[in-house]
């Protein structure tokens, strides 16, 4: 294992039983674990994906303690978190492992086809729900390129991170490799070069492509490092082609804009993108990862200056995501008729705004990496201000909104509390996951390091033009499986 990845290995304890080698978790390390605040947020937002997973398929809820479906996104963050908690000791690497295994045996075996009940898949791409027990299609739901995609960083991530040789590892990497050489990309160019939303059994593709600038960069990229399906390099230049809509100055920040927060964040978890750049970057004369230092400032400062006079938003208290909120409804705040929602895709900092005073702690604390000196604050202040009524068991429950205090509107989701306004009462897997992920990458590069080592990854930034840094330094050569 590379880079910090390899820094935390442990010597196994002596076996008690002859040829059984046991695993330690690593003890708590201050000089390592550094601020424990962080520590603590990242060791309980870990453990919702260790305990709520079903342990023996490894699908990871949507949305818990509401009962909840499967959601295929989930499950690439919870693979991703089994890393981290890995090397960090939050459990042993035999744990992981484990687990690890049994979640890539169960997708590798999900059934797939064209038939409208009883698939988990076709052509390789997973439903976006499926049934927390079987893994088949959940209703109607449609079959998604990008929560593939999200899938499948931490697919390969397994792939990259379980390098040793033995059978279990081995088989990890085997998987891991059949899982991704399946998808069928070039299936999923509808309307070529670009990449449909997705697909239903009942009436085919779904009327929208995906075009930049959003959480789609890791999908291109995947697809466009495919060993089997790969699609051609104009996809990227047509993925492109639309920046210059969303490219603008916001809240005095110039840079490519996407209102919720997450765009600028998921496809970070798995990609290093300091240094590398492509010909838009070449042409502005900054990286991506640069971009959304500049998005998560421009978001800080839509909260401090509080244009619409939502109350509990300033310098510390900041992040539109798409997140859970109240209710459905239009009520009088401030004297003015105001809309409110349930979930919903929150936005600023962009050219559409969508805001309706409703505060997601992943918009702040997964821009960490981005924003280490205004993400950490922000967490410190979310603790503080709402304490254990938003802070519980598995970290930051999703959402806040406190100036929704209508105590005679019938809520979605939550609970109003008397001097504090509406707060959820679910985690969402697609929003915790980046909250782990991202706290290992500010604090040791974790994801970053091991993922720059993986082949396809590194095929398919180069296929879609990025040049230099990290990608100019040839990797070092895969496992053998």
């Amino acid at each position: 294992m590379v880079g910090a990845a390899g820094a935390a290995e442990q010597k196994p304890t002596k076996p008690k039983v002859p040829g059984v080698v046991v695993e330690r978790s690593r003890v708590f390390d201050p000089e390592r674990d550094g601020d424990p605040v962080i520590n603590n947020l990242q060791r309980r937002t870990f453990r919702f994906f260790w305990d709520t997973t079903n342990k023996q398929n490894g699908l990871a809820p949507d949305r818990f303690p509401s009962p909840s479906f499967a959601s295929t996104a989930a499950v690439g963050f919870a693979l991703t978190a089994y890393v981290v908690g890995s090397e960090r000791g939050f459990v042993s690497r035999s744990q992981a492992r484990l687990r690890t295994l049994r979640t890539l045996r169960f997708l590798e075996s999900m059934p797939q086809g064209p038939d409208e009940t009883g698939m988990g898949g076709y052509k390789g791409f997973y439903y976006h729900f499926v049934h927390m027990h079987n893994g088949q299609r959940f209703g109607t739901s449609e079959l998604s390129t990008v929560d593939t995609a999200l899938l499948l960083g931490g697919v390969l991530l397994s792939q990259s991170y379980f390098d040793r040789d033995t059978s279990s590892e081995r088989e990890i990497r085997e998987l891991a490799e059949k899982i991704y050489s399946r998808v069928d990309w070039q299936w999923a160019q509808n309307r070529p070069p670009i990449l449909s939303h997705g697909w239903r059994p009942e009436s085919g593709f779904l009327r929208f492509d995906w075009r930049g600038y959003n959480e789609g960069m890791l999908m291109y990229i995947l697809a466009l490092g495919s060993p089997t399906h790969a699609i051609e390099p104009e996809a990227w230049t047509e993925w492109m082609r639309t920046y210059k809509d969303t490219y603008g100055k916001f809240n005095g920040q110039e840079f490519l804009s996407f209102g919720p927060q997450f765009g600028h964040q998921y496809s970070h978890v798995w990609i290093d993108f300091r240094g590398i750049m492509d010909e838009w970057n070449r042409e502005k004369g900054y990286d991506y990862f640069e971009n959304s230092r500049r998005a998560s400032y421009a978001q800080r400062e839509y909260a401090r200056t509080n244009p619409m006079r939502w109350r509990g938003y300033d310098s510390e208290i900041w992040g539109l995501t798409a997140c859970d909120g109240p209710a459905d409804t239009v009520q009088i705040y401030n004297n003015e008729e105001r809309g409110f929602f349930t979930y919903a895709a929150r936005s600023t900092a962009s050219i559409h705004i969508l805001d309706d005073g409703t505060i997601a702690p992943t918009a702040s604390v997964a821009s960490i990496a981005f924003a280490p000196e205004i993400a950490i604050p922000a967490i410190r202040a979310f603790r503080a201000r709402f304490g254990e009524h938003l802070y519980q068991k598995y970290g930051f429950l999703d959402s806040v909104n406190p100036s929704f205090t209508f105590s005679d509107v019938p809520l979605r989701h939550g609970r109003i509390i008397e001097g504090i306004g509406w707060i959820a009462d679910d985690y969402l897997g697609i929003d915790q996951g980046p909250i782990v992920a991202m706290i290992e990458n500010y604090r040791s590069g974790l994801i970053w390091s091991i993922m720059r080592t993986n082949p396809h990854i590194r095929r398919g930034l180069q296929r879609a033009g990025f040049t230099g840094g990290w990608l100019d330094v040839p990797a070092p050569s895969p496992p053998s499986s």
